[in-house]
């Protein structure tokens, strides 16, 4: 089992004609999963396409 670790996820996503920020903790292995998580988090939540979701900053916590 690998060892889970916490990242800071910071972004925005657009929401109708303005772009609305973001900042997400999650826990995951890696970086490119934190990353996944949130895009699939966001995109279910608010109905959106990746390509309306910028990650700006992934940080570990």
């Amino acid at each position: 089992m690998k060892p889970v670790k916490r990242f800071r996820v910071v972004g925005s996503f657009k929401a109708g004609t303005e772009w609305e920020r973001f900042t997400k903790l999650v826990e995951c292995e890696n970086e490119k999963n934190a990353i996944e998580k949130v895009l699939s988090t966001i995109g279910s939540n608010h109905k959106l396409n990746r390509n309306l979701i910028k990650i700006r900053e992934v940080e570990e916590v």
